[in-house]
């Protein structure tokens, strides 16, 4: 018998399991995948971006978590020379009715104790000569781009290496016999704690043990589109003003680690969970379940749902798509933007009694499971303080 039994190889999974491993190094633990290795769906297709943490309301888990795993993460690759870009990051207002959002993501910036300022037009055209804003922009210091598959791999290697066991192309099955033994695709295995962390299923997975009973996923698509040419017009992450309503932040400038220059992403409704291209990974049952939500939401406007995907559907449409992100800046090339990424499926959490989206963490559970229902964006820069936590609340107590 496992002592804890880890479902999903994302980083939330990796990260309970490096927490729970430094907690208690003699301890057996395996993880199970049901792809064939880590970082297959949300985490390997992460933007990259490592988050400051000024944009979430104080007496959130998001805007503690955040804050701290963004400098962790940073002295984490630092200190294991993986790759990082300090390339910093601004938020641009478009005109002055979006000059109060603006200065409110500056209050949250500074209650949530994150390094922010809030700098006039002059001072953004001495920093970066090609970013346009109206009278005023946030500056953040401390945001970066990160390769999300380099960290996974790194910490995949290093869990092996302290004996925690891997089980890949060994998904979840059932659940038996009291929480205590699940069956996989394979075996049956048991383990006197199971931990969730299967992100676009979890879920679904949770059901079965008693939990998530008024939470569904509904899955929304991201995809960005890069900018190939050799010119470097862009240095810095730009950002407009949200909408504070939803949690989707807006077609933005992302610069990897390479310095390559994307835009995006899309917050496109998807129609099933792994609906990535396609009708591949295609599932009656989760379309179903998906369009059945979906459209109470378009019917009742929930949180503005039909505008949201009436203007994400837009956004297929090439031209209008880039248009969004040009009047950020002064000058760029529209034809270098000619590169789709691989499109990555946001696992958000829906209250189904009230049809709100769920912005901050959401866990649940038990002495025996505990389930990470809702860890979106920004849950890769929050993974570490996030998995500490979840530990000491879920697991410990």
């Amino acid at each position: 018998m496992y002592d804890y039994l880890i479902i999903g190889a994302g980083i939330i999974g990796l990260a309970i399991a490096k927490s729970l491993n430094e907690k208690y190094p003699d301890k057996k633990i395996v993880i199970l995948e049901k792809e064939s290795d880590v970082g297959y769906h949300s985490s390997g297709r992460n933007s990259g971006v490592l988050h400051a943490g000024f944009y979430y309301t104080a007496n959130s888990l998001k805007a503690k978590f955040t804050r701290d795993g963004c400098l962790e993460m940073t002295k984490f690759c630092e200190d294991n020379n993986l790759s990082i870009n300090k390339c910093k990051k601004v938020v641009v207002a478009n005109d002055e009715s979006e000059l109060d959002s603006l200065e409110e993501l500056y209050r949250r910036g500074i209650t949530n104790g994150v390094e922010v300022e809030l700098i006039d037009e002059e001072k953004l055209n001495k920093m970066y000569p090609n970013v346009k804003t109206y009278k005023k922009a946030l500056f953040s210091p401390n945001t970066a781009t990160i390769n999300p598959l380099e960290i996974l791999e790194f910490l995949k290697q290093d869990l092996i290496a302290k004996g925690i066991e891997f089980r890949f192309d060994e998904g979840y099955n059932t659940n038996l016999n009291n929480n205590e033994i699940l069956t996989t695709k394979k075996n049956k295995i048991s383990a006197k704690k199971i931990i969730n962390c299967a992100g676009l299923y979890a879920d679904k997975i949770a059901r079965d043990f008693g939990y998530s009973k008024n939470y569904t996923i509904i899955p929304f698509k991201g995809i960005y589109l890069k900018y190939t040419k050799n010119d470097q017009p862009i240095t810095t992450n730009i950002y407009p003003v949200p909408n504070l309503k939803n949690p989707f932040l807006g077609v933005h400038y992302t610069v990897t680690v390479d310095n390559t220059i994307k835009i995006g992403p899309t917050a496109i409704p998807a129609f099933w969970r792994e609906n990535y291209k396609g009708f591949d990974n295609f599932k009656l049952d989760e379309f179903l379940e998906v369009i059945k939500y979906e459209l109470k939401l378009f019917a009742t406007n929930a949180f503005g749902f039909r505008n949201l995907a009436i203007e994400e559907m837009r956004k297929y449409y090439k031209p209008y798509f880039v248009s969004l992100a040009t009047k950020m800046v002064k000058k760029i090339d529209v034809e270098g933007f000619n590169e789709w990424s691989k499109p990555g499926i946001r696992a958000q959490l829906l209250d189904t009694n009230t049809l709100e989206l769920l912005q901050d963490f959401v866990v649940e559970g038990d002495d025996k499971t505990i389930h990470v229902l809702n860890a979106v964006s920004p849950a890769f820069t929050s993974s570490f303080p996030f998995a500490r936590w979840v530990v000491e609340n879920y697991i410990e107590k």
